[in-house]
C-alpha cells in the first residue's frame, strides 16, 4: 500500500485498559476520501497479521494540520506508521459528541472508553446498514418538523414554567402529577407518561431532538402510547435491548439522521446519537435499573447530567419521589425546582397513625382496617395489593430453631413455587427434598415470607368469588380494565387500570425496610408512591406496617422534605451521595499498591481493606467531588499497570490475570 500522508487516530475495540488511548495508523492511498471520523475500520495490530475493530477518531494531515503538544502523540508521529488495513463500513456511526462523552464518562469513572462506545453503538447489522445507506443516498435532505400540539401542553403546572425549561435550556427536577391518563382509544397511562410525552413534542417543534429515558419496558410502552396519541407522525426511535437485532440497529441508524427525533429507551438511550440535541429527560431518576451492570458502571443520571452539560440542552428529572442526588443538587441549585400548580395527591392512610386497641390486629400482616377498605372497594372496581416478592413462599426456615433453610450445594435460601411443590434453592434451582438443617438437624420447614402466589391463595380464600390476579416478574400484565378484581402485584410491575384502582393496599413494608442498603427508605418512598399514583381520584391508600418519618412523607406527599433529611444525614456521616466512593478490589498487594498511589491525594477517607472472597481483599475511597478527576486518574494509572505487567505468558509458565478492579460510586457498597 502507498502511504497518503493522511494520519487516522483510531480507537481499538478491546477491554484491556492498557489499550485505553488512540493509536496512529497511516491512510493508505487508494483509501484516500474513504476514511472519515465516526466509521468502522479494522487495522493491524502488533505481530502475526492480526487484525483488530476499531473506530477512527479523526484523520489528520501532519503537514498542515497543528497537532497535538502531549508527547505520546508527538512520539507516535516520528515514526512510520502501520497502513489501514480496511474499512468496514462508509457509515459514520460514533459521531463526536458520543465519542467527546465516552470519552469524559470513561475518565471519571477510571475505565475504558471502548465499553461506553460498546453501549451506544449497537452490533454491525450488514443487511440493515446497507438498505440504510441506501435510502439516505436516494431521499433529499428532511424539512423540518412543524407538528404542534393539538391541546394546551403541560395543563397542571404554572403557566410556561416547562416551557421555559425547553427554549431556554434549563435543568429542573419536575414533580410528576399524581393522576392517571385516559387515551382516545380507552387505555389509561400515568399522567406522568403525557408530560414526558410534551416535553419531547415540544423539543422536537423547536428543530431540537429529545431523549427520554425510563426504568423498563413498561415505563416504555406508556410513553410511547401518549406520543401515538399526542404527534403519531413525529419521528420516534425507541433503543431498547429487548429488541431484536436489527431492529435495535435499524432504529440506531435512524438516530442518526440529520433530522430532529424523539429517542425513547431504557438506559443506554442517553448514549444514543442526537440531531441538535435539545433534551435529555429521566423518569424516576433513582430507580435501581439505571444503574449500568457493565463496566465502568456509569449510572444514567450521571451520564445525562455530564451530556447536558456538553450539549448545552435541558434537562429534566421528572418522578413522584425525588432521589438524594437530586435534592443535593437542588440544594446547590444546579436544579430548579418545578411543582405542580396545585397540591393534588392521592389519600395515604398510614395503619399505625389509625387506633386499634387489639394488638394482635395490629400486629397482623393485614390490618382490619385494610380488609375492610378492600371489600368495599372491590364492589367498584379493581384493588391493588403491592407484596414484597414474587413467587409462593420465597423464604424457608428450619421449624425448630427457627435458622432460615439454606441449599446444601450453593448455600442459597429455599424457597417454595407452589403449595404442593418441593422446596428447591432460588439461586442454582437445586431440589431439597430430603433436607436436613446444619444447625440443629431439624427436618421440617416453615413459611417465613409470603410472595404473590401465596397471598393471592389467601385472598381468594378471604374473598370468594372475586377474580384474583397476580402481576410479577414472572407474569407481566400492563394494563387492567376497570372490572372488580383483586391485583397481588411486586412493586414496579403494577398493571395500570382503567380509572385507577379503588383501592391499594401496600402490604410487607417492614420487609421492605429490613434490606440491609443505604437506599432503603429512599427505593421504599419511590415503590410506594408509584403504587399510590395508580389510584383513583379519592380512592384510600393504606400504608400497613410503616410509621415514623417515612410514612409522615408518604402521607403529606412531601419526598423533597424526606430527601433532603436523608441528605442532612449522610452529609454528617460522610455517605454518598454527600461524597462520592470508589472500591477497590484485588489481590493484597495490588490493593495496597494502589492505596499508596493515593497517598499524594489529599483529603481522602480510606477504609479497609477487608477480606472479601480469598484471596481478594476491598478498601472503600471517600472523596470530595473536587477530588473526584484526580482520584480516578490515578486509580486508572494502577489498573493499567496491573494489567500490563501481566502480559501473556512464555509456554510452559503460569501468570495470574489481573485481579485489580474499580469501581466508583458503587451502590452495593453501603
Amino acid at each position: 500500500m502507498t502511504h497518503s500522508g493522511l494520519v487516522a487516530r483510531v480507537l481499538i475495540e478491546s477491554p484491556l485498559p492498557q489499550l485505553d488511548h488512540l493509536f496512529d495508523y497511516g491512510v493508505p492511498a487508494e483509501l484516500v476520501g474513504q476514511v472519515a471520523a465516526g466509521m468502522r475500520v479494522k487495522v493491524p495490530f502488533r505481530s502475526g497479521g492480526r487484525v483488530v475493530d476499531a473506530y477512527v477518531i479523526e484523520v489528520l494531515d501532519p503537514r498542515t494540520t497543528r497537532r497535538p503538544s502531549d508527547s505520546e502523540t508527538d512520539a507516535a508521529f516520528r515514526g512510520a506508521l502501520s497502513p489501514l488495513d480496511s474499512v468496514v463500513s462508509s457509515a459514520v456511526v460514533l459521531t463526536p459528541d458520543v465519542w467527546k462523552l465516552a470519552r469524559r464518562l470513561a475518565d471519571r469513572a477510571a475505565g475504558n472508553a471502548s465499553d461506553i462506545i460498546r453501549l451506544a453503538v449497537p452490533p454491525r447489522q450488514v443487511r440493515v446498514e446497507k438498505a440504510w445507506l441506501a435510502a439516505q443516498a436516494a431521499i433529499p435532505t428532511p424539512s423540518p418538523v412543524s407538528i404542534r400540539l393539538a391541546a394546551p401542553a403541560f395543563v397542571g403546572y404554572p403557566t410556561g414554567r416547562l416551557d421555559s425549561v425547553i427554549m431556554e435550556h434549563h435543568r429542573v427536577a419536575v414533580a410528576a402529577i399524581p393522576e392517571l391518563t385516559q387515551l382516545t382509544d380507552g387505555s389509561t397511562i400515568g399522567r406522568w407518561a403525557q408530560t414526558l410525552a410534551e416535553l419531547a413534542i415540544a423539543t422536537v417543534s423547536a428543530g431540537h431532538s429529545a431523549i427520554l429515558c425510563v426504568p423498563d419496558f413498561r415505563d416504555q410502552d406508556q410513553v410511547q402510547a401518549a406520543l401515538a396519541q399526542l404527534a403519531p407522525t413525529m419521528p420516534l426511535s425507541r433503543v431498547d435491548a429487548r429488541q431484536p437485532n436489527p431492529d435495535r440497529y435499524r432504529a440506531f441508524l435512524a438516530c442518526l439522521e440529520p433530522a430532529p427525533r424523539i429517542i425513547l429507551g431504557n438506559r443506554s438511550a442517553v448514549y444514543a446519537p442526537a440531531h441538535n440535541l435539545g433534551l435529555i429527560a429521566l423518569w424516576d431518576d433513582g430507580d435501581p435499573l439505571y444503574s449500568e451492570p457493565l463496566s465502568p458502571y456509569v449510572n444514567t443520571r450521571d451520564a445525562a447530567l455530564v451530556r447536558q452539560k456538553d450539549s448545552d440542552c435541558a434537562l429534566v428529572l421528572l418522578g413522584h419521589s425525588r432521589s438524594v442526588e437530586t435534592q443535593r443538587l437542588v440544594e446547590l441549585n444546579y436544579l430548579s425546582e418545578v411543582n405542580p400548580a396545585a397540591d393534588r395527591h392521592p389519600r395515604i392512610i398510614p395503619t399505625d397513625f389509625q387506633s386499634e386497641p387489639d394488638q394482635q390486629a395490629r400486629a397482623a400482616r393485614i390490618p382490619s382496617a385494610a380488609w375492610q377498605a378492600a371489600r368495599e372497594a372491590l364492589a367498584h372496581g379493581p384493588v391493588l395489593v403491592q407484596v414484597a416478592s414474587p413467587g409462593y413462599a420465597p423464604m424457608l426456615a428450619c421449624q425448630s430453631c427457627k435458622k432460615a433453610a439454606r441449599c446444601t450445594h450453593c448455600q442459597g435460601p429455599l424457597g417454595l413455587k407452589s403449595a404442593s411443590a418441593v422446596p428447591s434453592c432460588r439461586w442454582c434451582g437445586a431440589l431439597a427434598a430430603g433436607w436436613t438443617c446444619a444447625h440443629c438437624d431439624g427436618t421440617k420447614l416453615r413459611v417465613v415470607t409470603l410472595g404473590t402466589g401465596r397471598t393471592a391463595e389467601e385472598l381468594g380464600r378471604a374473598f370468594p368469588g372475586a377474580r384474583v390476579i397476580v402481576a410479577d416478574g414472572e407474569h407481566t400484565i400492563q394494563t387492567l380494565g376497570a372490572q372488580p378484581a383483586l391485583v397481588i402485584a411486586t412493586r414496579g410491575a403494577e398493571p395500570v387500570p382503567t380509572g385507577g384502582y379503588q383501592a391499594i393496599l401496600i402490604l410487607d413494608g417492614e420487609r421492605m425496610l429490613a434490606r440491609e442498603s443505604l437506599r432503603v427508605a429512599e427505593d421504599c418512598l419511590r415503590w410506594w408512591a408509584n403504587a399510590a399514583a395508580l389510584a383513583a381520584p379519592g380512592a384510600p391508600v393504606l400504608l400497613a406496617g410503616v410509621g415514623g418519618g417515612l410514612a409522615r412523607a408518604l402521607n403529606s406527599w412531601r419526598p423533597d422534605i424526606f430527601a433532603a433529611s436523608e441528605l442532612a444525614d449522610r452529609r454528617h456521616l460522610r455517605f454518598p451521595p454527600a461524597v462520592r466512593v470508589a472500591s477497590v478490589s484485588g489481590t493484597a498487594a495490588d490493593v495496597d499498591a494502589a492505596l499508596a498511589d493515593l497517598g499524594a491525594v489529599a483529603g481522602l477517607d480510606i477504609l479497609g481493606p477487608v477480606d472479601t472472597e480469598a484471596p481478594l481483599v476491598r478498601a472503600v475511597v471517600r472523596f470530595g467531588y473536587a477530588r473526584g478527576d484526580e482520584v480516578a486518574h490515578t486509580l486508572k494509572a494502577a489498573v493499567v499497570r496491573n494489567a500490563a505487567k501481566r502480559r501473556k505468558p512464555r509456554s510452559g509458565s503460569f501468570q495470574a490475570a489481573p485481579t485489580l478492579k474499580v469501581r466508583f460510586d458503587d451502590p452495593e457498597l453501603l
